[in-house]
């Protein structure tokens, strides 16, 4: 069957038109980028990044990342590892230049439930929201209820990430709850405010992470790209992380006892990327390696 272009009523061809000359060459220049977004469909299983938004970690490889974490001590950036998680502070910008010119991944350490006197921005927090000693020294927790107070000095250090070079930061003492802060802090309400600053570090163009709060992994897993855990093997709690496992998020655990040949069977099985530290989490690092036997502990 032979199918008559539109045109005029006895089928033969409308006169081509400068306008639609010009409209005609528009598509045959679109059409290669038509198909290219075509293959992007979610059917085919890769979706459009939006622009601005955080980049994605890679799914389902979560136990072969190298991680390392350190607060302490001069910063070796040697370290072979995939993921450096630093203080955003002590951290330099020509620091961060060289890990991400070496392809790097860096999470910046944010405390979000509590500061320290020593906190160059100590003084932006009120009285009002001052809590119960914290677990830093010269810490106290804040009030997480009080997001309009506390958001625009968390908004101004999660831009002290994003300014450095950080593509993630992971949230300190988000388990106020859980302790003595000096508040009547329920479930819900570090629910609320941990979800909030997940939402606010997207807006701001960092990837949200989890650190600690296992009480509450199930509910927040949707909401974070990764999580970081201190000893669930000494305090017997690694399965509350398969949340972010079952989802293909990475988890990048420590431990500062035990013997790494122990325990990295253990976490290695999870999914976990896994190191030994020293508490004071300065650059020694013994990795949990999947084909090779870890270093030895310090």
């Amino acid at each position: 069957m032979r199918i008559r272009r539109p045109g005029r009523p006895d089928g033969s061809a409308r006169p081509a038109t400068p306008a639609r000359a010009s409209w005609r060459r528009t598509v045959r220049r679109a059409l290669p980028t038509a198909v290219a977004l075509t293959l992007l469909t979610p059917a085919c299983g890769v979706v459009p990044r939006p622009p601005g938004a955080p980049t994605p970690w890679p799914t389902g490889y979560a136990h072969r990342w190298q991680w390392q974490w350190q607060l302490d001590g001069p910063l070796d950036t040697a370290v072979p590892a995939d993921v450096f998680l630093l203080d955003p502070v002590r951290t330099t910008t020509a620091q961060t230049t060289d890990l991400r010119r070496r392809e790097r991944r860096l999470i910046c350490q944010v405390h979000v439930g509590s500061y320290a006197d020593t906190d160059p921005d100590a003084t932006r927090f009120p009285a009002v929201v001052r809590g119960a000693p914290a677990g830093r020294p010269g810490s106290r927790w804040l009030d997480v209820r009080r997001w309009d107070v506390l958001r625009p000095v968390l908004a101004d250090r999660f831009r002290l990430c994003r300014g450095k070079g950080f593509g993630a930061v992971a949230l300190a003492d988000a388990d106020g709850y859980a302790h003595h802060s000096g508040f009547d802090l329920g479930f819900d309400d570090q629910l609320r405010f941990n979800r909030r600053l997940a939402a606010l570090a997207r807006s701001l163009e960092l990837s949200p992470g989890l650190l600690n709060d296992l009480a509450q992994v199930a509910a927040l897993a949707p909401d974070f790209d990764f999580a970081v855990d201190e000893e669930c093997v000494r305090l017997r709690r690694c399965a509350r992380l398969l949340p972010f496992v079952e989802a293909g998020k990475p988890v990048f655990h420590v431990e500062y006892t035990g013997s790494p040949a122990t325990f990295c069977v253990q976490t290695l099985g999870y999914g976990f990327a896994s190191i030994r530290k020293n508490r004071t989490r300065d650059a020694w690092r013994a990795p949990c390696l999947p084909s090779a036997q870890p270093a030895a502990p310090r």
